[in-house]
C-alpha cells in the first residue's frame, strides 16, 4: 500500500498547487484545510474533501507543513503529539527550522524541500510552460532538500515526495539546512529581490524623468536578457569597455563594501527571525 499524506494547508495558494500534483501520485492523500474559502476551493476545483486533523494524522507516514512560516512552530508542536514514531515532517522552507523551532522529537523525520524555479534560460518550448513562471505545473524546475533529521533511509521517501509536489523535476539537489538558509532568504530574497526592486525603482525614475514607460521597459528587460545571458555564462560574449567601466564605478556606488556579510550566519539568522 502506497504511503499516506498528511497535508496541512491544502487550500492555501501553495496547498493547492502540490494537492493538484499529488492528486498524479499513488499517494494517499488527506487534505487539512481550517478556512472556508479553502475547502470550498479544494471542492471546486479538485473534487477534494477535507478531513479533521485527527483522521489525517491518523497512521500518517508523511506531514506536510504548507503553511506560513509565522506559525509552522505553533502548529508543529500542536500536531507532535499525536505523530506515531518515524512519521516525517515535511517543511517547505528552511527557515522555521533553521530557527529552532520544531519540536524535540529524536523518534521522527524532519524534511525539508523547497523549489528554485523555472530557470530564466531554458529549452521549454510549450506555450504553457514558457509561462509558468513559478513551477510545478508545465515547467521543469529544480529542487533543494535537506534531511534535517532521521534515518538516512528516509531520504529516498523525502525526496519522491518533493519530486511528485514540485513536478516536473529538471535536477534534485541535497543540502545541509544551513545551506538551504543562505539560499533563501540570503540569495534568493536578501540579495535577488532586493536588486530586482532596485531595478524596478530605476526603471520608474527613468519614466519620471521622461522617458516613455513602454520604451523603458523593453529597454530594461531586453538588456536584463542579454547581460545577464553573458554574466552567467549561458553565451560565450564580454562586455564593453564602456559597460565594464559603468560597472566599477557603478557597483561602489550602488553597493556597500561589506554588502557580502549578509551571507554571515548571524545575517541570515537575523533575516530569518524577522520572517518567523
Amino acid at each position: 500500500m502506497s504511503e499516506k499524506i498528511a497535508l496541512f494547508g491544502a487550500g492555501g495558494k501553495m496547498g493547492v498547487r502540490l494537492s493538484k500534483n499529488l492528486l498524479k501520485s499513488n499517494y494517499r492523500v488527506a487534505h487539512v484545510e481550517p478556512g472556508a474559502p479553502g475547502r470550498q476551493r479544494l471542492k471546486d476545483e479538485l473534487g477534494v474533501d477535507c478531513v479533521s486533523i485527527d483522521e489525517a494524522l491518523d497512521n500518517a507516514d508523511v506531514v506536510i507543513l504548507a503553511i506560513p512560516d509565522t506559525i509552522i512552530g505553533k502548529i508543529a508542536h500542536e500536531i507532535s503529539p499525536k505523530l506515531k514514531a518515524g512519521t516525517m515532517v515535511m517543511l517547505l522552507d528552511a527557515a522555521a527550522p533553521f530557527a529552532g523551532h520544531l519540536p524535540d522529537r529524536k523518534d521522527i523525520t524532519y524534511f525539508i524541500a523547497h523549489p528554485c524555479h523555472p530557470t530564466i534560460y531554458n529549452d521549454e518550448v510549450e506555450e504553457a510552460a514558457r509561462r509558468d513562471y513559478f513551477g510545478g505545473g508545465a515547467a521543469k524546475q529544480s529542487i533543494t532538500s535537506s534531511l534535517m533529521q532521521g534515518p538516512e533511509s528516509a531520504w529516498d521517501l523525502g525526496e519522491a515526495v518533493a519530486k511528485t509536489i514540485y513536478q516536473p523535476i529538471k535536477d534534485s539537489y541535497r543540502l545541509t539546512v544551513d545551506q538551504m538558509a543562505i539560499l533563501e532568504p540570503g540569495l534568493s530574497e536578501t540579495v535577488c529581490a532586493t536588486l530586482l526592486a532596485v531595478m524596478r525603482d530605476a526603471m520608474d525614475e527613468t519614466i519620471r524623468r521622461g522617458v516613455p514607460e513602454k520604451c523603458a521597459r523593453d529597454f530594461l528587460l531586453g538588456h536584463m536578457n542579454i547581460l545577464g545571458a553573458v554574466i552567467f555564462n549561458e553565451i560565450p560574449g564580454a562586455f564593453s569597455d564602456a559597460c565594464n567601466k559603468a560597472i566599477t564605478f557603478g557597483k561602489p556606488r550602488l553597493m556597500r563594501d561589506d554588502w557580502l556579510k549578509v551571507f554571515d550566519r548571524e545575517e541570515i539568522a537575523e533575516s530569518i527571525r524577522r520572517i518567523t
